[in-house]
């Protein structure tokens, strides 16, 4: 991963990090979102933004993410080196093959 990219990533989790401590699950959730679309293509950062994607799933008591990250968390492990779909926000709420729009403000680390 490259250092930029990477640097990235980690600010994500760090925002997600502070706003899980404050409580704010969903919000945190939005940064765990960002944390994948950047690590997507990177089997070990792939696989944690699931599974702290699944932690949060948990602790919001949401079940329906719970069940589509332990899949998910599964897949990122064993199928990132053979494809994913660029922008997926990784999330129980959108198809997993899915292509979707990078943020503008996201796209220059993945260029």
């Amino acid at each position: 991963m490259a250092p930029a990219l990477r640097e990235a990533y980690r600010r994500e989790l760090a925002e997600a990090d502070a706003l899980e401590a404050a409580g704010a699950w969903q919000t945190a959730f939005h940064h765990l979102e960002r944390a994948h679309i950047l690590g997507q293509r990177h089997t070990l950062a792939h696989t944690k933004a699931h599974l702290r994607m699944l932690r949060n799933g948990w602790k919001r008591a949401d079940a329906r993410e719970v069940r589509g990250q332990v899949v998910r968390s599964l897949a990122a492990l064993l199928k990132t080196v053979i494809w994913v779909p660029a922008g997926n926000t990784g999330g129980a709420n959108v198809n997993p093959l899915r292509p979707m729009p990078i943020p503008a403000d996201l796209k220059p680390y993945l260029d």
